[in-house]
């Protein structure tokens, strides 16, 4: 399920630069302890890993930057994506009986939900990204610190580990992978400048942007466009959309 919530602001919404953990946070304040509770500190889990199976965009409206801050005008817009439906119901109905919410500081109003029509899915596409889709290992040095190596769209390694990413976040919402599961993700039109470099938290987060063709099982497909492809995609990373 895939909707797009439209806010109304009193004044200008005044934010960082990198304001994805406060859309996160956002999220999370406004589902029902139990739910949040679940996702924030379980969510679906496979083995020793879980997955929280949700994604957003960035904010969407007139905006203009001020040394650290971004400052978007009345109205605007974010969407949020994820195969978890109760997730996205449970949050719209209490934004609705809420109407006045706060988006860190900046008191906001819900003016409208708008659901999203689903694209059809096919065996073989073509996506582009709608925030920065990011792969990555963890490395030690010769003295035994942590490193974190983020891939490119040219490593062989980006489009293995999000297939099998892909695979491990179906199994642990679903307990069971589609016939035939397999997916494939191709850099088509991905330039330099589609490189992201994001802060959430303090953490550096490297990832890119651009045009890509993928393959796959159709269900795999679905899925990843609702939970979205690669790592942290509910801290704002992975979303994708059909080239019309």
């Amino acid at each position: 399920m895939r909707v797009t919530f439209r806010l109304s602001l009193e004044n200008d919404l005044s934010l960082p630069l990198s304001y994805n953990h406060l859309i996160q946070s956002f999220i999370y304040r406004n589902l029902k302890k139990e739910l949040s509770d679940f996702l924030h500190n379980k969510g679906f889990t496979l083995g020793k890993r879980n997955f929280k199976l949700f994604t957003f965009s960035k904010i969407k409206g007139n905006f203009r930057i001020e040394k650290e801050n971004i400052i978007f005008s009345s109205p605007v817009e974010f969407t949020l994506s994820s195969p978890f439906e109760d997730l996205i119901s449970e949050l719209a109905h209490r934004l609705l009986k809420k109407r006045i919410l706060y988006l860190g500081k900046n008191r906001i109003e819900l003016e409208s939900i708008n659901v999203h029509l689903p694209p059809r899915f096919e065996e073989k596409m073509e996506v582009y990204f709608l925030t920065p889709v990011t792969v990555y290992s963890t490395l030690y040095t010769k003295d035994g610190k942590k490193k974190t190596y983020y891939y490119s769209p040219k490593e062989r390694e980006f489009g293995e580990l999000i297939e099998k990413n892909l695979l491990k976040k179906y199994s642990a919402f679903h307990k069971i992978l589609p016939d035939g599961a397999y997916f494939k993700i191709i850099p088509f039109k991905v330039k330099a400048k589609d490189e992201k470099i994001i802060k959430f938290k303090g953490f550096i987060i490297k990832g890119w942007l651009g045009r890509y063709k993928i393959e796959g099982n159709k269900e795999l497909i679905k899925f990843g466009y609702y939970a979205g492809l690669g790592a942290k995609n509910s801290q704002g990373f992975g979303m994708f959309e059909v080239v019309k």
